[in-house]
């Protein structure tokens, strides 16, 4: 006879696992990561589902999110401590579909881009908060949770998850104001962009470039054309693009996908990814006022390239 108690148990899981996953993703910013955060969820789940003198679960998936939740704030502090001696920047690790929304990445990965999508320059910017601030935050403001839920999750006093959420709020807004870019401009601005960067038009680049705009290389130590620190202002920011350029000196297929939910580029060499790059733009929506690239190739270990919207530069 089938164990049906196991196949219940499995059920349920995946039935949250999107969900779970993408909650995850959005606390550490990593796959890897947040996949050990799920085995440990399942672990935890499966033997209490399955044991018949245990009190029924009434509500699995608010169960397993407590468990997903707390298990992520448990690793915070070993990942911290392994980003404190990363060479140079730390960018999240991207997620990439195809641009018409054909996922691309491994199933560990896919969950996240059919739920709750958030910017790599938001991921950036919640970097900045305390673990319990960051998770406030995304269960509050990305997954809609209320204040009592949170509460629940977190075992801790309703007023506390207020202060926390208004701590939080306040301290994104100063860093990223509310603002979201038309992704059609976006689009456009990212191929103007990388035409002008890849063809060596440094008039164009210039022109595009806003004054005050960063660049993040996220290389991790094993990318020599990576910046060891991010890169601000416009002149800095296209000798160090121009310079990249020169060096690689090879044929590059520029491929553009959604990452994290926004229209980007995928940058191959010999038919192997070597960079994510991903624009952010300033409010006016005519110039780029952020550069997100991922260079670090065990970040991109998951990315595979195909032969759909290819883009060719020499």
């Amino acid at each position: 006879m089938p164990d049906r108690t196991q196949d219940s148990t499995t059920t349920v899981f995946a039935e949250h696992r999107q969900l779970l996953f993408s909650i995850v993703y959005n606390l550490l910013g990593s796959v890897a990561d947040t996949e050990d955060v799920l085995q440990d969820t399942w672990l935890a789940w499966a033997p209490r589902h399955r044991a018949t003198d245990a009190e029924e679960v009434v509500n699995p998936r608010a169960y397993l999110v407590r468990i997903a939740v707390n298990a992520a704030l448990a690793q915070q502090a070993a990942i911290r401590r392994r980003r404190e001696t990363y060479v140079g920047p730390w960018l999240p690790e991207p997620l990439v579909t195809e641009a018409a929304g054909t996922v691309e990445t491994p199933d560990a990965a896919a969950p996240a881009l059919r739920a709750e999508a958030v910017s790599m320059a938001l991921l950036v910017v919640l970097e900045t908060l305390t673990p319990l601030e960051r998770t406030v935050f995304v269960l509050h403001e990305v997954f809609g949770y209320r204040h009592t839920e949170i509460a629940d999750i977190l075992d801790r006093a309703p007023s506390a998850v207020r202060q926390l959420a208004h701590r939080a709020r306040e301290h994104v807004q100063a860093r990223r104001p509310r603002y979201q870019a038309d992704p059609r401009m976006q689009q456009q601005v990212t191929e103007r962009f990388l035409a002008a960067a890849l063809g060596g038009d440094v008039d164009a680049l210039m022109e595009i470039l806003a004054p005050d705009v960063t660049m993040w290389t996220d290389g991790g130590g094993k990318v020599r054309q990576a910046a060891l620190r991010p890169v601000r202002g416009r002149d800095k920011v296209a000798r160090l693009i121009a310079g990249a350029v020169s060096r690689r000196g090879q044929h590059i297929d520029v491929r553009y996908r959604t990452v994290n939910g926004d229209p980007s580029a995928l940058l191959l060499a010999d038919d192997a990814p070597f960079a994510v790059m991903v624009i952010d733009l300033s409010p006016e929506e005519n110039q780029v006022s952020g550069i997100y690239a991922v260079t670090n190739p065990e970040k991109l270990a998951h990315v595979t390239p195909d032969t759909a919207q290819e883009a060719t530069a020499d």
